[in-house]
């Protein structure tokens, strides 16, 4: 059983914390002042301090500097006082959460479940800090790059506590993959994770994908229908692409995160939830509320703990272990093993990839297809830069040269219309790739789909010219 200490100027409120306390299967003490429950911790410490933010010798807020006293112990505030701002700051200085008096034993009750002792999850940032230099990975993230490793450390700082994060970056960098590893490394990691994009949820049906609805509550809810803050209940809920969610929405939602009550749709009933946000954008935050795309007051509720994750090319560093791991998780599900050889991880540093982690993870699994055998040559990466600079070069030089066409290029004269260049492009490509049609798409960059969609159009059109007039 573990101790609690109740740290409370209110002999009965203090008392009867101490008995829901009791109930959930903890020895519970109490304590009136700072220094009486200096002097408490000192005899015995506590697994968790539950800490009123207003007593008789000072500040609760004061406590949280006193390293030395509460180096294993988690500590929760508790107050009647509460305001954003107080509780923002108390979790930014280590406290595990924060409760509002009357508390609730459902409150309590989850707050206590997620009671971990700051030293285990010291062991395990540890440990992580160690696998980053080993394998380059931290959870469910990987690389090894100064910007990379500055996420790792601000990861391990929040993941602990229940502030809220805001993560921001290019679209592909991996922000799902953030919020998970903050799941993964938090006192919720039992609960649920559960993750929405708010960007491809149609308008309509995104209140009652988030609250839950009521049977009956509108045309078509034939039944009722828990949504996602019911779902994550204790665990961590990522809001992707917040930015895009309907303002309506918005309101409600800055309702839940100040209240931590909801309602469905349709419904009069009030319901606590206990949940987690980690939310996201691929926008500039501070843009978007400017254009009226997310709201001021919503924007400052969220960006509690902000984490901006660097784009591909500002760690291109990482691309050899990025591309090592994608192509050993594809040889697995493939049951082939495939390298890349020196000059494709070359081309792959010097490319730009404006899609980020994403487009090099589709990128491999591509040239996977493609190669015949067990390397990857630079035949199916993509180019720019130095490599278009020369493929432009060596063109001009052959144009200048008056010379024909090179099994490998193809001439375009000026006021060529760009359908008659399209077709003269694929039909060349399927040609050079010995009428090999998804090698051809692959190296075209279109759907299998799509290439015999154009083939039979330009069938089509023979047909149709050579037909008698």
């Amino acid at each position: 059983m573990g101790l609690a200490l109740i740290v409370d100027d209110d002999a009965d409120a203090a008392d009867m914390l101490a008995a829901l306390c009791s109930a959930e299967g903890y020895h519970a003490a109490t304590a009136h002042t700072l220094e009486e429950a200096r002097k408490k911790m000192v005899l015995q410490p506590p697994d968790v301090v539950l800490l009123d933010l207003h007593l008789p010798d000072g500040n609760g807020l004061s406590f949280m500097n006193e390293q030395s006293l509460r180096s294993n112990t988690q500590v929760v505030l508790v107050t009647g006082h509460a305001t954003l701002e107080t509780s923002i700051q108390a979790l930014r200085l280590g406290a595990a959460d924060y409760l509002v008096k009357p508390v609730s034993l459902s409150q309590l009750r989850g707050v206590l479940s997620r009671v971990m002792p700051p030293s285990v999850i010291a062991a395990e940032i540890e440990s992580w800090r160690k696998t980053v230099d080993e394998t380059g990975r931290f959870g469910h993230l990987v690389g090894r790059s100064a910007g990379m490793r500055q996420v790792y450390e601000q990861i391990a700082r929040v993941a602990g506590t229940s502030v809220t994060v805001f993560v921001t970056g290019d679209s592909g960098t991996g922000k799902e993959l953030v919020a998970r590893t903050v799941h993964d490394l938090s006192r919720r990691r039992s609960q649920p994770f559960l993750a929405i994009n708010c960007g491809a949820i149609s308008p309509q049906l995104m209140e009652s994908e988030i609250f839950g609805h009521e049977k009956g509550s509108f045309t078509g809810a034939e039944r009722q229908h828990q949504g996602f803050f019911e779902r994550a209940h204790g665990g961590t809920l990522f809001l992707d692409e917040v930015t895009e969610m309907p303002m309506e929405l918005q309101v409600k939602l800055l309702r839940v995160l100040e209240t931590g009550t909801f309602m469905r749709v349709g419904s009069t009933v009030e319901r606590a939830t206990d949940v987690r946000i980690v939310a996201a954008t691929n926008r500039d935050p501070l843009s978007a509320v400017a254009g009226g795309a997310l709201r001021e007051d919503l924007f400052y509720r969220l960006n509690v703990f902000p984490i901006e994750l660097p784009p591909l090319r500002e760690r291109s560093e990482d691309i050899p272990l990025l591309s090592a791991h994608f192509l050993s998780a594809i040889g697995q599900k493939e049951g082939r093993t495939k390298r890349m050889e020196p000059r494709a991880i070359e081309r792959l540093e010097r490319y730009r990839w404006p899609g980020n982690v994403r487009e090099l993870r589709n990128v491999l699994q591509r040239a996977y297809v493609m190669a015949e055998g067990d390397t990857i040559t630079a035949q199916w990466l993509p180019t720019n830069g130095v490599e278009n600079a020369a493929s432009a070069q060596d063109l001009r030089s052959l144009q200048e040269e008056g010379g024909a066409d090179s099994p490998s290029q193809m001439r375009v004269d000026v006021g060529t219309s760009i359908a008659d260049v399209e077709q003269q492009l694929i039909l060349r490509t399927l040609r050079h790739f010995d009428n090999h049609k998804e090698r051809a798409a692959a190296a075209l960059g279109v759907s299998l789909k799509t290439l015999y969609n154009k083939l039979k159009a330009y069938e089509s059109t023979a047909t149709t010219d050579s037909s008698p007039r």
